[in-house]
Formats: C-alpha cells, sequence, structure tokens
C-alpha cells in the first residue's frame, strides 16, 4: 500500500515474456500522477530497480482489485506522453547542437575540433550542461575569421568567448535571442558597425566586453535593461556621443571601461549611485567638466583612470573616501587647485599620476602615509616649494617624477632613504643645492634626471657607484669642476650622459671609453679642454656626440659615430681638426715636415691660381653663351615660337576636367605649354615626369607627363577616360585623386592639385640636411601611417601600385602625406587587370626581390616596397647608397646590421632617437614592422592593413 496526497493506491505487476506490465491499480489522481508514474516506469524500465528493491518490495506494493475509470487511465497516460515528448525533445536540442558545432567547425575550422568524434562535449573549449546542451564556447586566442550568426543558434549557451580572434563585420543581432547568456566577450576582433540594440534583450548577462574593436555610433540605450551586468568594457572603438546616464542605474556593475573612444559630454553625476564600482577608465576621449565627487561616495573604487580628456575644476576632498583606491591616473587635463591633503588616507594606492595639468600649491606631504606608493608623477604643472622630507618613509617607492614645475631647494637628504627607488626625475625646476655624495645609496636607481635647474658644485665622484644607471642627465646646471673619471666605472650607462651646458672644465676622461653600451654622448658647452681621447673608440653603442663650444683641440679621433655626425657636434673648437670638420690637421708639431709644408704651401697657391684663370676664362664663354641663348628666346617667344622649337602649337586631342569649382580657372593649353618647359619640372619617376603649372586664373596644378604610354592611348583611350573619372572619385585622405587630364599627339598628361611641401624624399634627404632642419619623430610616425592607410585602401578596392617609393609620397600644406600615381597601374594598360601586370615596375631600391622571376606586381611586393619607405623614414638614408657597399641596398644593409655588430639603435637616425626614450622606444617598434615588411619570403609578410593597425598601436601606446 502506497500513500500520496491522501489517496491511496495499488499495483500488480505480471511478468509476460521478460516484460512487466500493468495489470491492476487503485484509484488516484492527477495530483499524484507524477509518483505513479516514477513507479510504474521503474517496474517497465527499470530491472536495476527491481534487483534493489527485491521481490518483497513487489509485494508490498500489491492491493485488492479495483478497476479504474476512464479519467485516471487519461490522466496516466498524459503523464506518460510528456515524459516521453520531454525526452524526445532532449534528444532533438542534442542533435540540433551537433548539427550547430558541425556546421560552426566547417565554416571557421577551429582547431582541435574533431567532426569523427561524436561526443561534442570533449571538444576543445566546449563544456555541457546536465543534459549534453553545449553551455559554455570559448574560443578565444585561435587566429580564427568567418561568419559567427550560426552561434546564436546554441540555444543553452551561457559562456561565449570569441575575443582575440580576426572576425570582422557586425556583430550579429542574432546574438540577442541567446536568453541564457551570462557572458558575452567579443574583444580584440575586427567588428564593425555600431553596437547591437538586440543586446538589450540579454537579461541575464553579467559580463559584456566589445573592447578593441572598430565600433561606431552611440551606446544604444537598450542596453539600460541589463540589470545585472557587472563588468562593461567598450573601450578602444570609435564610439561617440555621451556616456548615458542609465550606466548609473546598473546598480551591480563591478567594472566600466570605456576608454579610447570619442566620448564627449559630461561624466554622469549618477555613477556615484553604483554602490559596488570599483574600476573606472574612461582616459583617451573628450570628455570634459569637473571630476563628479559623488563617484567617490560610495568608497568602493580601486582604479581611476581619466588621462587624456578634458577635465577641469579641482580633484575632490572626497577621494580621501576610497580607501580601496590602489590607482589614480589623471595627467593631461586642465585640473587645478591644491591636491587634497585627504589623499593621505589612501593606504592601498600605489599609483598617482596628475602630469601635465594646471595643479598649484606645494607637494603635500600627505603622500607620506600612502605607504604603498609606488609611482607619484606630478610633472609639468604649477607646484612650488620644497620636496617634503616626509617622502624618505616611502620605502616601496619606484619612481618620483616631479620634472616641470617650480620646485627649488636641495634634493633632500630624506630620499635617499627610497631604497627601492629606480627613477628620480626633478629636471626642469629651480633646484639650487649640490648633488649628494650619497646619492648613490640609493641601489637601484636607473634614471637620475636632475638637468635644467640651478644645482652649483662639482659632480660627486661617488656617482660611479650608481652601477644600474642607464640615463644621466646633469645638463643645463652651474657644475663645475673636472669630469669625474668614476663616470666610466657606470657600465650600464645606456640611454644618456648628458653633462651639456655647465662650468667644467679640464680634460675628457679617457676611462669614458669603458661606456660600451651608451648612446647618446653630450659635453659641449662648457670649458673642456685637452684632445678628445681615442680611447672614446670602445663606446661601441654611440650614436649621437656633441663636443661643441669648449677648448678641444687636435684631431678628430677616427670612429664611424664621429665621422658621421654633424658638423655642429664639434663647432666652436678652435683647435680641433679633421673629419668631420672642414679643416685639416696637418703636421704642425714636426719641425723637419714644417718646410716641405711651406713648400706645398706654394705648389698649392700656383696650381690653385691657374685653375682661377682657367675658371674665369671658361665662365665668360658660358656668360656669353647664355646672353645668346636668351636673346634668342626672346625673339622666339615674341614669335610665339613654343620652347622645343616646334612651329605649331600641339593640337589637344582631347581633355576635361573633373572638379566643378576648376572647370573655369583651368586653361588646357597653359597646362600643354608649362610641360614643354625644363624650368617647371619639378621630379621624375619611373613611370612619368611632373611639372609644375601656373594658370591665367593663378591657380597652380602639378602635371604629371605619362612616359610610353602611346599604344595605350591610341588604343584605349574611351577606356583610360573612364578610369580616370572613377579614379577621380576615389575617396581617401592620403591618396592623390587626378582631377583632369589632357591627351595630345602621343602624350597623356594627368592633373592634380599642387603640393608646397614637395615630396617624402624632399623631406627626408634634402629637407633634414639644412641648418634650421627640427627633428619630429611624431610628424614622421604620421606620414607612415597615412601612406599605410592610403595603400591598404588601394589593396582593399583591388587596386595594385606600380611605383611605390618616397618621391611618390606627396605632402600638403599639413604634412599630410598622399600617395601618387594611383592611376598608373589603371592606365599602362586598362583592358588587364592590376594582379598581374608585366610590366616595368617600380624604382630602384623598392623593388621587392620576388619581382626578378615573376615580373609580377603584386600586394605582398606592395607592402615590400613600402617597407622600404619606413624603413627611409627611420634611418634618414636613400634606398640606395655608394655607403652601403657593392650590391647592397637599404634592406640588406638593415638586416646585416648583427653581422656588422650594430645594435638596431644605431640603425636609426640619431637625431630623432636620441631626442627622447619614447621616441626612440616607438622607433625600434617601427623597425620591427618595417623588417616584417620586407621580409624576402612573400607569403611571411603582413597585409597593409595589419601594418595599419601595428603602426597605430605604436601610436596610441
Amino acid at each position: 500500500m502506497v500513500s500520496t496526497c491522501g489517496i491511496s493506491f495499488q499495483i500488480s505487476t505480471l511478468k509476460k515474456k521478460g516484460r512487466y506490465i500493468v495489470k491492476e491499480s487503485c484509484n488516484f489522481c492527477c495530483c499524484c500522477c507524477g509518483r505513479a508514474l516514477i513507479t510504474v516506469l521503474g517496474f517497465i524500465f527499470g530491472r536495476t530497480l527491481l534487483r534493489m528493491w527485491g521481490v518483497k518490495a513487489l509485494k508490498a506494493l500489491h492491493f485488492s482489485r479495483e478497476q479504474c475509470s476512464v479519467m485516471e487511465i487519461l490522466c496516466f497516460l498524459h503523464l506518460l506522453l510528456g515524459w516521453y515528448l520531454s525526452n524526445s525533445n532532449l534528444v532533438n536540442a542534442q542533435l540540433q547542437d551537433q548539427a550547430i558545432l558541425l556546421a560552426i567547425n566547417k565554416e571557421l575550422g577551429v582547431p582541435g575540433w574533431d567532426s569523427s568524434n561524436s561526443n561534442y562535449c570533449n571538444w576543445q573549449g566546449i563544456s555541457c550542461g546536465n543534459h549534453s546542451l553545449v553551455e559554455k564556447l570559448d574560443l578565444a586566442h585561435r587566429n580564427l575569421r568567418g561568419n559567427v550568426t550560426l552561434l546564436s543558434e546554441l540555444k543553452a549557451l551561457k559562456w561565449l568567448d570569441l575575443s582575440n580572434n580576426n572576425f570582422d563585420g557586425l556583430i550579429p543581432p542574432a546574438f540577442g535571442k541567446l536568453s541564457d547568456l551570462e557572458v558575452l566577450d567579443l574583444s580584440s576582433n575586427k567588428f564593425s558597425g555600431s553596437i547591437p540594440p538586440q543586446l538589450g534583450a540579454l537579461k541575464s548577462l553579467r559580463s559584456l566586453n566589445l573592447s578593441s574593436n572598430v565600433l561606431v555610433g552611440e551606446i544604444p540605450i537598450e542596453l539600460h535593461g541589463l540589470e545585472n551586468l557587472q563588468d562593461l568594457q567598450i573601450s578602444s572603438n570609435h564610439l561617440s556621443g555621451l556616456i548615458p546616464s542609465w550606466v548609473g542605474n546598473l546598480t551591480n556593475l563591478r567594472v566600466f571601461s570605456a576608454y579610447e573612444n570619442r566620448l564627449g559630454g559630461k561624466v554622469p553625476d549618477n555613477l556615484g549611485s553604483i554602490p559596488d564600482l570599483q574600476i573606472l577608465n574612461l582616459h583617451s576621449n573628450q570628455l570634459e567638466g569637473p571630476i563628479p565627487a559623488s563617484i567617490f561616495v560610495p568608497g568602493k573604487l580601486q582604479v581611476l583612470v581619466l588621462t587624456q580628456n578634458n577635465f577641469s575644476g579641482d580633484l575632490p576632498q572626497e577621494i580621501g573616501n576610497c580607501h580601496a583606491l590602489s590607482s589614480v591616473r589623471i595627467g593631461n587635463n586642465h585640473l587645478v587647485g591644491n591636491i587634497p591633503k585627504t589623499v593621505g588616507n589612501l593606504s592601498s594606492l600605489t599609483y598617482f599620476e596628475a602630469d601635465n595639468n594646471n595643479l598649484s600649491g606645494e607637494v603635500v606631504s600627505e603622500f607620506a602615509q600612502c605607504l604603498n606608493l609606488t609611482l607619484l608623477n606630478l610633472a609639468s604643472n604649477g607646484f612650488m616649494g620644497a620636496i617634503p622630507a616626509e617622502f624618505g618613509k616611502l620605502m616601496n617607492l619606484q619612481e618620483l617624477i616631479l620634472s616641470g614645475n617650480s620646485l627649488f631647494g636641495d634634493i633632500p637628504r630624506s630620499i635617499l632613504s627610497c631604497k627601492s627607488l629606480n627613477k628620480l626625475d626633478i629636471s626642469n625646476n629651480r633646484f639650487n643645492g649640490t648633488i649628494p655624495s650619497e646619492i648613490c645609496n640609493i641601489s637601484r636607481l636607473q634614471y637620475l634626471l636632475l638637468g635644467q635647474n640651478s644645482i652649483r658644485g662639482e659632480i660627486p665622484h661617488e656617482i660611479g657607484n650608481c652601477a644600474k644607471l642607464l640615463e644621466l642627465q646633469l645638463g643645463s646646471n652651474y657644475l663645475t669642476g673636472t669630469i669625474p673619471p668614476e663616470v666610466g666605472h657606470i657600465r650600464n650607462l645606456q640611454i644618456a650622459l648628458n653633462l651639456s651646458f655647465n662650468h667644467l672644465h679640464g680634460p675628457l676622461p679617457p676611462e669614458l671609453g669603458r661606456l660600451d653600451k651608451l648612446v647618446s654622448l653630450d659635453v659641449s658647452n662648457n670649458r673642456l679642454s685637452g684632445n678628445i681621447p681615442p680611447e672614446l673608440k670602445g663606446m661601441l653603442s654611440l650614436i649621437e656626440v656633441n663636443f661643441s663650444n669648449n677648448l678641444f683641440g687636435g684631431p678628430v679621433p677616427e670612429f664611424v659615430p664621429f665621422q658621421k655626425s654633424p658638423i655642429s657636434s664639434f663647432i666652436g673648437n678652435k683647435g680641433l681638426c679633421g673629419e668631420p670638420l672642414n679643416s685639416s690637421c696637418g703636421d704642425l708639431y714636426d719641425d723637419h715636415k714644417a718646410y716641405h709644408h711651406r713648400v706645398s704651401y706654394r705648389i698649392i697657391l700656383a696650381v690653385i691660381g691657374s685653375g682661377l684663370a682657367v675658371f674665369m676664362s671658361v665662365t665668360i664663354v658660358v656668360l656669353l653663351f647664355m646672353i645668346r641663348e636668351r636673346q634668342e628666346k626672346v625673339a622666339k617667344d615674341a614669335a610665339g615660337i613654343i620652347d622645343d622649337g616646334t612651329t605649331e602649337k600641339p593640337t589637344i586631342i582631347a581633355g576635361s576636367i573633373f572638379v566643378d569649382h576648376l572647370k573655369q580657372a583651368v586653361d588646357l593649353d597653359a597646362v600643354v605649354k608649362a610641360t614643354l618647359k625644363d624650368s617647371n619640372k619639378l621630379s621624375s619617376g619611373t613611370f612619368s615626369t611632373v611639372y609644375k603649372a601656373v594658370m591665367p586664373s593663378g591657380v597652380v596644378l602639378s602635371v604629371r607627363r605619362l612616359k610610353s604610354v602611346d599604344k595605350t592611348i591610341m588604343n584605349h583611350q574611351n577606356k583610360m577616360i573612364r578610369e580616370l573619372e572613377r579614379l577621380s572619385k576615389v575617396c581617401h585622405d592620403n591618396l592623390v585623386r587626378p582631377v583632369g587630364y589632357v591627351i595630345y599627339e602621343d602624350v597623356a598628361l594627368l592633373l592634380h592639385n599642387y603640393f608646397p611641401n614637395g615630396t617624402l624624399a624632399q623631406l627626408l634627404h634634402e629637407s633634414s640636411r639644412q641648418p634650421e632642419y627640427q627633428p619630429d619623430w611624431p610628424s614622421r610616425l604620421s606620414i607612415a601611417i597615412g601612406v599605410a592607410e592610403g595603400l591598404a585602401f588601394l589593396h582593399h578596392v583591388a587596386i595594385i601600385h606600380l611605383d611605390i617609393s618616397s618621391g611618390n609620397v606627396l605632402l600638403d600644406a599639413n604634412f599630410k602625406p598622399l600617395l601618387g600615381e594611383i592611376e598608373i597601374s589603371k592606365l599602362l594598360d586598362p583592358t588587364k587587370g592590376t594582379a598581374s601586370i608585366s610590366a616595368v615596375a617600380g624604382s630602384f631600391g623598392y623593388i621587392p626581390p620576388e619581382y626578378a622571376y615573376t615580373m609580377q606586381v603584386t600586394a605582398p611586393g606592395n607592402v615590400y616596397s613600402y617597407g622600404v619607405v619606413l624603413l627611409e623614414i627611420l634611418t634618414t638614408r636613400l634606398p640606395v647608397d655608394e655607403d652601403f657597399g657593392e650590391g647592397v641596398d637599404l634592406v640588406k644593409w638593415v638586416q646585416s646590421a648583427p653581422v656588422r655588430g650594430e645594435t638596431p639603435e644605431q640603425i636609426l637616425d640619431a637625431r630623432l632617437s636620441t631626442v627622447s626614450f619614447g621616441w626612440r622606444k616607438e622607433m625600434l617598434a617601427a623597425l620591427k614592422v618595417a623588417l616584417l615588411c620586407t621580409d624576402t619570403t612573400p607569403a611571411k609578410r603582413p597585409k597593409m592593413k595589419n601594418v595599419v593597425e601595428m603602426l597605430r598601436e605604436i601610436k596610441q601606446n
């Protein structure tokens, strides 16, 4: 007898042919059907249950016979059918998941997925729930690409991680149907478009990470309903608009990261309503207004990053409420006022950065209460007073950066107690004490930057004990005495040794030659005397030197870094001679050779006199010839004769101007005439010669005269014109678009806007040699990125460039680069595509090695040529130079640097790489990109879109 729900029932069974069947059952209501069904199913299907329960258990369920009603039977059958359908649906769902995963594997080619293994729950990155349905899918870091919409069919999915792959296109709106999803990570891909509003339907979502994509538009309001969200990351995109106020209503939020976007406006005040907010990272946006005091009220904030925005006003006093605050980064804003003394309450503070603001007052001593502080950066503000002596308590302090303020007084001795300090930067202040002789008691010190102060006294001999020092900047002070030879003991000194603009005297210590890792040495503008020691040849890594404006004498030692340095590095030393100076040394101290020197002097005078006589004679003849030529030219002009000697004006076959506002301003006849004068020639390349043409209207054009295109023009003129019209509509900021064309006889002229700053080649190899040249690595990096973006766009629209070179990069009035000759690949023969052009293409030094045997211009070949341009930008060297040696071009010269014993730093243009550590770091990173582009194997070269991404990352970091 079994009693459930107050109603008793009895069951007996018969065993027929090995099967248990229902024979008798009692009255039972629908509420008992579930348990009754379990009992019946146990008898029907559960042989294990029979063995476990035994015969006695069966007898206990045998009662008197009683016929059941029809309704009771129907209820039982209903439960049985429900069980069957439930199991049937589960099996179907499992089969559906398996089919979806097979389709996904076919589309994406997931490494580690074995389609022959039907147990997909064991596939790499997949986790299943109790019913073998896929609940977690982790495909991060698989280098995957393709369509991911199919993933939305995995209905039981709770965790989806597609981060760090190559997925592109729109984020599938169908992801909004994954109602059980709790974690969605699409970061570090190339998803574009806007954030799908359908994601707002994911009510179970706890973590949403869309960072490091190329998403645009505003943050959709539909996301306001994600009340369970704890982690919202949308950083490193191109999102715009405001930070929505509804973010403050996500009361479970712990992490909000939206840095490196284009968000503007003010930070919503109600972010302070989020009780458990721990990380707020909004750096590199366009946010403005004050930092809301409300965000500090709950006291749970741990990380605050607001750098590189337009925040103004004071730093709120309420910051002291956040005892868990470990990192504060508010640099590069417009903050004013004092740092609140409540920062002393931040017992967990490890990192405080407020550089490049307008903060003032004294450096508050309360920082000394933050015993875990490892970095304090208050550079480039308006702080005054002395460094608090209490800072000596900061045993964990590693970097103290106070440069660019108005601090004064002595370098506090208490700082010497900071045993963990590896960077002390107090440059560009008004410190007027002396350098403590115990300075090297800070055993971990790597960067000692004391330049641009009023520090007096001598350089202590104990400076040689700073064994780990990488950079020593003591320039622009009032230091006296001699350079201690102990400086040569700092064998790790690498970045720079700067002692310039002081009052040092005496000889240069030969011991400096031991600094074999040093890149930059500057001892200019002192009173140093004697010879430049030949022992300095031991400075094997030296790139930049400056000995100017001292009292040095004798010959400049024969050492490659010296001879390759500009003359300005040695001028101002009256007794100095030899390369690179124009004055030869001679043997002034040998009496035996003095007589021969005087005789040689007379011979030289005689030779010079004879040469001058010949020169004057030739000059007179040339002048007479030029006068005659000019008279003939004037006569021709008066008679209307064209410069090339023809008496007939060329007949224009066809011509047009594509730009409406130029149609009335451009005279096609004047264009033709300008190309007939060599005086208008600007440059000459592989496929064309460029002329400057000034129109009667005053408009200035650049006219490109194509070479060897007579057959093209005669046979495919209409197609060529259509190509030009199409290319004139190509819209990209880094491409030179044709504004018109002229065809006469067998000549084709392409018309472009005139660029007054010339070409990149002129900037690198001509302008950089001028005395007024100012090193500007950020501009060069921007030019490199612009050229890469233009070339990537051409590849995107299936155009292969035929002549990538620095001479084909034009610079507008703002030095924005524009890639020229984009139409050449179409005009050589418009009936052919650009993937396999077999014409002679490229400029010497830029042509990829595989072209010699394929005779085809390809996208990887374009990447190689771009890599050469990037090397030009980094080294300021020509792609082909006699200095490289016979058969060696710029690429081979760079690649063979290790064989020559040269470091990567020695390859770079020293005028750029030694300006700052940041510039040098960026240049070395760009050098790696250039080496990837110039790999000898075409398949190993990156695509141009990847090159753009790598260079952008260098600029952003």
